[in-house]
């Protein structure tokens, strides 16, 4: 598959600042989708001391979540390492496993940061306006916004909120787990991304498109090694 192409890579974090202050306006937070009968997702893995990137796409049917489709690339990171910026390091190595697939899937779960982002202009708002596709960031831990504690049982949740704002949702994806971050990344909302989320999240914390992506990219790290 082709990707958009909407700004260079190589550039500095001052550029970068400026390309996601730009970008941010294109993101759309509303449900802009058709039935989902594919779920994608992503992760990102590092080999020889953190010098390359591994990405791996993992594509899903919603319904039964069986393995349709896999892609995998590693890329040199040129970019450094600063919080908030990190789509400058990764999505080149992301974009590349995408455009081997031959179909795109019909949504993107993201292993990183959507709205709930400083700028917001997280990792799924980048790849999500790279690649047409909705997409939806789940994250580990918070980068921007505080949370009450949502319940303890699965699926439960309460707003992450930045600055006033409402920017993603801590989930509880399994009783008593600590929650994941779940915030829209481009053309979906809310409350579909959550109940997509919890949907692909059957028996772990972390939804099975991702962790499929992960177990991939994780094989590969191992053989280079």
């Amino acid at each position: 598959m082709k990707n958009r192409n909407l700004h260079p890579w190589e550039v500095t974090p001052a550029e970068a600042e400026r390309i996601q202050e730009r970008l941010r306006h294109a993101v759309l937070c509303r449900d802009d989708f058709a039935q989902v009968a594919s779920i994608a997702g992503v992760d990102v893995g590092f080999v020889h001391g953190g010098a390359l990137a591994v990405a791996a796409v993992a594509v899903l049917g919603f319904t039964d979540l069986d393995l349709r489709a896999q892609a995998l690339a590693c890329r040199e990171l040129a970019f450094p390492y600063i919080p908030g910026l990190l789509a400058f390091r990764l999505a080149p190595a992301v974009l590349a496993a995408w455009a081997q697939l031959r179909e795109p899937p019909d949504l993107l779960l993201c292993h990183g940061h959507g709205l709930a982002h400083p700028r917001r202009f997280g990792l799924a708002c980048h790849l999500g306006l790279w690649t047409g596709v909705a997409a939806i960031g789940v994250a580990e831990s918070v980068l921007a916004g505080r949370h009450d504690p949502p319940g303890v049982e699965r699926g439960s949740w309460t707003p992450l909120i930045d600055r006033g704002e409402t920017v993603g949702a801590a989930v509880r994806t399994r009783r008593g787990v600590r929650p994941v971050y779940v915030s829209p990344g481009h053309r979906i909302g809310l409350e579909s991304a959550i109940r997509y989320v919890l949907a692909s999240a059957t028996g772990w914390r972390i939804p099975e498109p991702i962790r499929r992506a992960r177990a991939l990219a994780s094989a590969f790290r191992r053989m280079r090694l």
